[in-house]
Protein backbone atom coordinates (compact mmCIF):
# COMPACT_ATOMS: atom_id res chain seq x y z
CA UNK A 1 0.00 0.00 0.00
CA UNK A 2 1.48 3.24 -0.89
CA UNK A 3 1.86 5.82 1.76
CA UNK A 4 0.71 9.38 2.19
CA UNK A 5 2.12 10.06 5.33
CA UNK A 6 5.33 10.77 6.54
CA UNK A 7 6.96 7.97 8.40
CA UNK A 8 9.01 10.11 10.45
CA UNK A 9 6.84 12.90 11.74
CA UNK A 10 3.12 11.31 10.32
CA UNK A 11 2.65 14.46 8.58
CA UNK A 12 1.42 14.43 4.91
CA UNK A 13 3.38 14.27 1.96
CA UNK A 14 3.76 16.59 -0.42
CA UNK A 15 0.90 15.37 -3.05
CA UNK A 16 3.23 14.81 -6.02
CA UNK A 17 6.26 13.11 -6.59
CA UNK A 18 9.52 14.64 -6.16
CA UNK A 19 10.40 11.80 -8.66
CA UNK A 20 9.47 8.79 -10.70
CA UNK A 21 12.42 6.71 -11.86
CA UNK A 22 10.97 3.53 -13.71
CA UNK A 23 11.97 -0.40 -14.15
CA UNK A 24 14.68 -0.21 -10.79
CA UNK A 25 15.11 -3.43 -9.24
CA UNK A 26 12.64 -4.42 -6.80
CA UNK A 27 15.35 -5.15 -3.62
CA UNK A 28 19.53 -4.60 -3.95
CA UNK A 29 19.91 -7.94 -1.95
CA UNK A 30 17.62 -10.46 -3.64
CA UNK A 31 19.71 -11.65 -6.64
CA UNK A 32 17.63 -14.31 -8.05
CA UNK A 33 19.08 -17.38 -9.77
CA UNK A 34 18.48 -18.28 -13.34
CA UNK A 35 15.41 -20.16 -12.36
CA UNK A 36 13.74 -17.04 -10.82
CA UNK A 37 14.12 -14.77 -13.53
CA UNK A 38 10.93 -15.29 -14.90
CA UNK A 39 9.74 -14.00 -11.64
CA UNK A 40 11.61 -11.24 -11.33
CA UNK A 41 10.00 -8.03 -12.48
CA UNK A 42 11.34 -4.16 -12.65
CA UNK A 43 9.41 -1.40 -10.29
CA UNK A 44 8.91 2.03 -10.50
CA UNK A 45 9.76 3.90 -7.79
CA UNK A 46 8.63 7.30 -6.53
CA UNK A 47 10.25 9.92 -3.96
CA UNK A 48 8.25 12.16 -1.82
CA UNK A 49 9.32 14.91 0.52
CA UNK A 50 7.52 15.43 4.03
CA UNK A 51 5.52 18.39 3.83
CA UNK A 52 6.23 19.04 7.74
CA UNK A 53 10.07 17.51 8.40
CA UNK A 54 11.02 17.93 4.93
CA UNK A 55 12.60 14.10 5.01
CA UNK A 56 12.80 12.76 1.67
CA UNK A 57 11.69 8.97 1.07
CA UNK A 58 9.91 6.70 -1.15
CA UNK A 59 6.03 5.53 -0.36
CA UNK A 60 6.66 1.95 -1.76
CA UNK A 61 6.41 -0.90 1.19
CA UNK A 62 9.87 -2.12 2.60
CA UNK A 63 11.67 -5.06 1.14
CA UNK A 64 10.95 -7.84 3.18
CA UNK A 65 14.64 -8.13 5.31
CA UNK A 66 14.59 -4.46 6.25
CA UNK A 67 15.44 -5.93 9.51
CA UNK A 68 18.82 -7.54 8.46
CA UNK A 69 21.81 -5.96 8.02
CA UNK A 70 23.50 -6.97 4.88
CA UNK A 71 27.08 -5.66 4.12
CA UNK A 72 30.28 -6.27 2.38
CA UNK A 73 31.92 -3.18 1.87
CA UNK A 74 33.10 -3.56 5.83
CA UNK A 75 35.59 -6.37 4.56
CA UNK A 76 37.87 -4.23 2.21
CA UNK A 77 40.71 -3.55 3.79
CA UNK A 78 40.97 0.46 2.99
CA UNK A 79 37.10 0.02 4.79
CA UNK A 80 38.90 -1.45 7.68
CA UNK A 81 41.55 0.68 8.25
CA UNK A 82 39.01 4.01 7.90
CA UNK A 83 37.01 2.73 10.32
CA UNK A 84 39.37 1.11 13.18
CA UNK A 85 40.98 5.35 13.19
CA UNK A 86 37.47 6.43 13.50
CA UNK A 87 36.56 4.11 15.92
CA UNK A 88 39.83 5.23 18.17
CA UNK A 89 39.09 8.64 17.92
CA UNK A 90 35.34 8.34 18.29
CA UNK A 91 35.96 6.23 21.99
CA UNK A 92 38.62 8.33 22.87
CA UNK A 93 36.82 11.54 22.84
CA UNK A 94 33.56 10.56 24.63
CA UNK A 95 36.58 8.00 27.07
CA UNK A 96 34.31 5.28 26.17
CA UNK A 97 36.82 2.95 26.38
CA UNK A 98 35.78 -0.32 29.07
CA UNK A 99 32.07 0.89 28.78
CA UNK A 100 29.10 -0.73 27.15
CA UNK A 101 28.76 0.08 23.83
CA UNK A 102 26.09 -1.48 21.30
CA UNK A 103 25.80 -1.94 17.44
CA UNK A 104 22.64 -1.49 16.55
CA UNK A 105 22.16 -3.79 13.58
CA UNK A 106 25.57 -5.08 13.25
CA UNK A 107 25.52 -8.12 10.39
CA UNK A 108 27.64 -10.68 10.88
CA UNK A 109 29.94 -8.77 13.21
CA UNK A 110 32.22 -6.98 10.47
CA UNK A 111 32.23 -3.47 12.56
CA UNK A 112 32.43 -5.25 15.74
CA UNK A 113 35.62 -7.32 14.85
CA UNK A 114 37.22 -3.36 14.57
CA UNK A 115 35.50 -1.69 17.27
CA UNK A 116 36.42 -4.60 20.06
CA UNK A 117 40.18 -3.50 19.11
CA UNK A 118 39.26 0.04 20.77
CA UNK A 119 38.65 -1.98 23.97
CA UNK A 120 35.00 -1.25 24.81
CA UNK A 121 32.54 -3.59 26.45
CA UNK A 122 30.82 -4.37 23.13
CA UNK A 123 27.57 -6.16 22.43
CA UNK A 124 25.61 -6.33 19.38
CA UNK A 125 22.35 -6.53 18.03
CA UNK A 126 20.81 -8.35 14.68
CA UNK A 127 18.36 -9.97 13.45
CA UNK A 128 19.55 -12.34 11.04
CA UNK A 129 19.85 -15.16 12.50
CA UNK A 130 22.49 -16.86 10.05
CA UNK A 131 23.94 -13.54 11.01
CA UNK A 132 24.05 -13.63 14.84
CA UNK A 133 25.16 -17.42 15.03
CA UNK A 134 28.44 -16.38 12.90
CA UNK A 135 28.57 -13.76 15.32
CA UNK A 136 28.50 -15.72 18.32
CA UNK A 137 30.97 -18.60 16.77
CA UNK A 138 33.23 -15.78 17.10
CA UNK A 139 32.62 -14.87 20.67
CA UNK A 140 31.20 -11.60 19.44
CA UNK A 141 28.44 -10.99 22.26
CA UNK A 142 25.36 -10.44 19.72
CA UNK A 143 21.27 -10.87 20.77
CA UNK A 144 19.05 -11.26 17.84
CA UNK A 145 16.32 -8.61 17.92
CA UNK A 146 15.30 -5.60 16.00
CA UNK A 147 14.53 -2.30 17.80
CA UNK A 148 10.81 -2.76 17.41
CA UNK A 149 8.40 -0.68 20.27
CA UNK A 150 8.77 -1.95 23.70
CA UNK A 151 12.22 -4.09 22.91
CA UNK A 152 14.68 -4.63 25.81
CA UNK A 153 18.40 -5.10 25.09
CA UNK A 154 19.90 -7.42 27.09
CA UNK A 155 22.63 -5.42 29.06
CA UNK A 156 21.18 -2.63 28.71
CA UNK A 157 21.85 0.21 29.59
CA UNK A 158 24.13 0.82 27.18
CA UNK A 159 26.59 3.85 27.22
CA UNK A 160 27.04 4.32 23.43
CA UNK A 161 25.74 2.90 20.44
CA UNK A 162 26.63 3.19 16.78
CA UNK A 163 24.34 2.48 14.19
CA UNK A 164 25.97 2.86 10.15
CA UNK A 165 24.03 2.80 7.11
CA UNK A 166 21.47 0.88 8.28
CA UNK A 167 18.69 3.76 10.09
CA UNK A 168 17.68 4.29 5.94
CA UNK A 169 15.93 1.13 6.31
CA UNK A 170 13.49 1.76 9.18
CA UNK A 171 10.21 1.75 8.09
CA UNK A 172 8.96 2.73 11.90
CA UNK A 173 12.33 5.31 12.04
CA UNK A 174 10.78 7.01 15.12
CA UNK A 175 9.81 4.08 16.82
CA UNK A 176 13.01 2.65 15.98
CA UNK A 177 15.15 5.86 17.75
CA UNK A 178 13.09 6.15 20.49
CA UNK A 179 13.45 2.38 21.79
CA UNK A 180 17.24 2.80 21.14
CA UNK A 181 17.22 5.75 23.37
CA UNK A 182 15.18 3.69 26.51
CA UNK A 183 17.46 1.53 26.19
CA UNK A 184 20.54 4.06 26.65
CA UNK A 185 22.09 5.40 29.86
CA UNK A 186 21.26 9.40 30.44
CA UNK A 187 24.45 10.48 29.71
CA UNK A 188 24.70 8.07 26.55
CA UNK A 189 26.49 9.49 22.63
CA UNK A 190 26.03 8.06 19.98
CA UNK A 191 27.40 7.36 16.28
CA UNK A 192 24.47 7.45 13.50
CA UNK A 193 25.72 7.14 9.62
CA UNK A 194 23.06 7.42 6.37
CA UNK A 195 23.88 8.06 3.05
CA UNK A 196 24.45 11.32 2.08
CA UNK A 197 21.66 12.40 0.01
CA UNK A 198 23.37 15.96 -0.45
CA UNK A 199 26.00 14.61 -2.68
CA UNK A 200 23.20 12.70 -3.81
CA UNK A 201 21.40 15.74 -5.24
CA UNK A 202 24.47 17.64 -6.40
CA UNK A 203 25.52 15.20 -8.27
CA UNK A 204 22.25 14.28 -9.81
CA UNK A 205 23.04 10.25 -8.76
CA UNK A 206 19.51 8.43 -9.41
CA UNK A 207 21.50 5.29 -9.42
CA UNK A 208 22.18 5.85 -5.06
CA UNK A 209 18.09 5.23 -5.03
CA UNK A 210 17.53 1.89 -4.26
CA UNK A 211 14.08 0.32 -2.84
CA UNK A 212 16.09 -0.64 0.60
CA UNK A 213 16.71 2.62 1.24
CA UNK A 214 13.29 4.04 2.83
CA UNK A 215 14.61 7.34 3.15
CA UNK A 216 17.00 10.09 1.88
CA UNK A 217 18.79 11.97 4.46
CA UNK A 218 20.41 15.79 3.94
CA UNK A 219 22.17 17.13 6.76
CA UNK A 220 19.61 18.95 7.65
CA UNK A 221 16.75 16.69 7.74
CA UNK A 222 19.02 14.03 9.62
CA UNK A 223 19.34 16.64 12.31
CA UNK A 224 15.82 17.29 12.55
CA UNK A 225 14.72 13.07 12.50
CA UNK A 226 17.37 12.98 15.43
CA UNK A 227 16.24 15.63 17.75
CA UNK A 228 12.72 14.87 16.94
CA UNK A 229 13.33 11.58 18.49
CA UNK A 230 14.88 12.26 21.82
CA UNK A 231 19.07 13.51 20.68
CA UNK A 232 21.09 16.21 20.49
CA UNK A 233 23.22 16.91 17.39
CA UNK A 234 27.03 17.14 18.47
CA UNK A 235 29.27 17.19 15.50
CA UNK A 236 28.32 16.14 11.96
CA UNK A 237 30.90 14.96 9.04
CA UNK A 238 30.94 13.93 5.49
CA UNK A 239 33.10 11.16 4.86
CA UNK A 240 34.00 8.23 2.35
CA UNK A 241 34.57 10.43 -0.29
CA UNK A 242 31.22 12.89 0.74
CA UNK A 243 28.97 9.52 0.40
CA UNK A 244 28.09 9.41 3.90
CA UNK A 245 27.00 11.87 6.72
CA UNK A 246 28.58 11.09 10.07
CA UNK A 247 26.74 12.47 13.30
CA UNK A 248 27.86 11.94 16.81
CA UNK A 249 24.70 12.27 19.13
CA UNK A 250 23.54 12.04 22.44
CA UNK A 251 20.46 11.62 24.18
CA UNK A 252 18.91 14.77 24.91
CA UNK A 253 19.06 14.79 28.98
CA UNK A 254 16.21 15.77 30.83
CA UNK A 255 15.90 19.47 31.86
CA UNK A 256 16.08 19.84 35.36
CA UNK A 257 13.51 22.42 37.07
CA UNK A 258 14.56 22.30 40.58
CA UNK A 259 15.80 25.73 40.51
CA UNK A 260 12.12 26.93 40.09
CA UNK A 261 11.57 25.56 43.48
CA UNK A 262 13.92 27.33 45.21
CA UNK A 263 13.65 30.33 43.72
CA UNK A 264 9.89 30.10 44.64
CA UNK A 265 10.70 30.60 48.18
CA UNK A 266 13.41 32.99 47.71
CA UNK A 267 11.09 35.09 45.86
CA UNK A 268 8.36 34.38 48.66
CA UNK A 269 10.31 34.97 51.38
CA UNK A 270 11.40 38.69 49.87
CA UNK A 271 7.90 39.54 49.22
CA UNK A 272 7.03 38.64 53.12
CA UNK A 273 9.89 40.27 54.31
CA UNK A 274 9.24 43.68 52.59
CA UNK A 275 5.07 43.84 53.82
CA UNK A 276 5.27 43.06 57.01
CA UNK A 277 7.36 46.04 57.52
CA UNK A 278 4.04 48.11 56.53
CA UNK A 279 1.30 47.86 58.39
CA UNK A 280 -2.10 46.21 57.42
CA UNK A 281 -3.26 47.00 54.27
CA UNK A 282 -0.97 49.40 53.22
CA UNK A 283 0.93 47.38 50.41
CA UNK A 284 -0.59 46.95 46.81
CA UNK A 285 0.83 45.19 43.88
CA UNK A 286 0.67 47.11 40.64
CA UNK A 287 0.59 44.23 37.79
CA UNK A 288 -2.54 41.63 36.85
CA UNK A 289 -0.58 39.76 34.32
CA UNK A 290 0.46 36.62 34.12
CA UNK A 291 3.68 36.58 35.82
CA UNK A 292 1.74 38.58 38.74
CA UNK A 293 -1.09 35.93 39.28
CA UNK A 294 1.54 33.25 39.37
CA UNK A 295 3.67 35.05 41.84
CA UNK A 296 0.38 36.34 44.05
CA UNK A 297 -1.12 32.80 43.81
CA UNK A 298 2.33 30.68 45.01
CA UNK A 299 3.46 33.13 47.15
CA UNK A 300 0.54 32.98 49.62
CA UNK A 301 0.36 36.75 50.70
CA UNK A 302 -3.19 37.12 49.19
CA UNK A 303 -4.00 38.50 53.13
CA UNK A 304 -1.45 40.84 52.95
CA UNK A 305 -1.87 42.87 50.03
CA UNK A 306 -4.68 45.41 50.05
CA UNK A 307 -5.30 45.42 46.39
CA UNK A 308 -4.04 44.59 42.68
CA UNK A 309 -3.62 47.89 40.34
CA UNK A 310 -3.53 47.34 36.28
CA UNK A 311 -4.35 50.13 33.77
CA UNK A 312 -6.45 47.44 31.46
CA UNK A 313 -10.11 48.16 32.26
CA UNK A 314 -10.75 44.59 31.10
CA UNK A 315 -9.04 43.28 34.57
CA UNK A 316 -10.43 45.70 36.53
CA UNK A 317 -13.05 45.55 39.48
CA UNK A 318 -11.92 41.54 38.97
CA UNK A 319 -10.20 38.90 40.78
CA UNK A 320 -6.96 37.76 41.01
CA UNK A 321 -7.10 33.92 40.10
CA UNK A 322 -6.59 31.95 42.72
CA UNK A 323 -5.37 33.92 45.35
CA UNK A 324 -8.99 35.96 45.13
CA UNK A 325 -7.27 40.13 45.31
CA UNK A 326 -9.17 42.39 44.19
CA UNK A 327 -8.19 44.41 40.78
CA UNK A 328 -8.98 48.37 40.91
CA UNK A 329 -7.82 50.95 38.19
CA UNK A 330 -4.31 52.66 39.47
CA UNK A 331 -6.37 55.72 40.23
CA UNK A 332 -7.23 54.00 43.40
CA UNK A 333 -4.29 54.81 44.57
CA UNK A 334 -4.97 58.80 44.97
CA UNK A 335 -7.21 57.49 47.67
CA UNK A 336 -6.42 54.97 49.73
CA UNK A 337 -3.99 54.43 52.71
CA UNK A 338 -1.53 52.54 50.73
CA UNK A 339 2.33 53.65 51.09
CA UNK A 340 4.25 50.83 49.30
CA UNK A 341 3.78 49.81 45.78
CA UNK A 342 5.10 45.93 44.35
CA UNK A 343 5.20 46.27 40.69
CA UNK A 344 5.32 42.78 38.88
CA UNK A 345 4.66 43.61 35.39
CA UNK A 346 8.07 43.17 33.83
CA UNK A 347 9.48 44.49 30.49
CA UNK A 348 6.86 47.40 32.04
CA UNK A 349 8.33 47.97 35.49
CA UNK A 350 10.26 51.02 34.67
CA UNK A 351 7.53 53.43 32.68
CA UNK A 352 5.32 52.46 35.77
CA UNK A 353 7.61 53.52 38.26
CA UNK A 354 7.66 56.91 35.97
CA UNK A 355 4.17 57.12 35.88
CA UNK A 356 3.80 56.19 40.39
CA UNK A 357 6.85 58.78 40.58
CA UNK A 358 4.70 61.32 38.38
CA UNK A 359 1.40 60.49 39.21
CA UNK A 360 1.43 59.24 43.19
CA UNK A 361 3.44 61.26 45.28
CA UNK A 362 1.60 59.85 48.39
CA UNK A 363 3.29 56.29 47.59
CA UNK A 364 6.45 56.70 49.82
CA UNK A 365 7.87 53.20 48.42
CA UNK A 366 8.48 51.26 45.14
CA UNK A 367 9.88 48.11 44.50
CA UNK A 368 9.57 45.54 41.71
CA UNK A 369 10.64 42.34 41.33
CA UNK A 370 13.75 41.16 39.49
CA UNK A 371 14.40 37.70 39.11
CA UNK A 372 13.30 36.30 42.59
CA UNK A 373 14.18 39.14 44.71
CA UNK A 374 13.12 43.46 44.64
CA UNK A 375 14.51 46.26 43.76
CA UNK A 376 13.90 49.91 45.19
CA UNK A 377 13.01 51.95 42.08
Amino acid sequence: MLRKFCRVCKQPLVDEPLVKLKNMPASAQSLPSEDELVNDKPIDMMLFQCSGCGVVQHNSEPVSYYREVIRATAVSSQMSLFRLEQFKKWVSKYCLASKKVIEIGCGRGEYMEIMKRTEVDLYGLEYGADSVLSCQTRNLSVEKGFVDRDLQITNAPFDAFYILNFLEHMPDISCNLRTIAVNLTDEAVGLVEVPNFDMILKESMFSEVIADHLFYFTESSLRNTMELNGFEVIATQKIWSDYIISMEVRKRPKLNLSSFVSSQAELTEALNVFIEQYPENTVAVWGAGHQSLAILAMANIENKVAFVVDSAEFKQNKYTPASHIPIYPPKILKNSSVEAVIIIAGGFSDEITKIIRRDYASISTVVKVCGVGLMYA
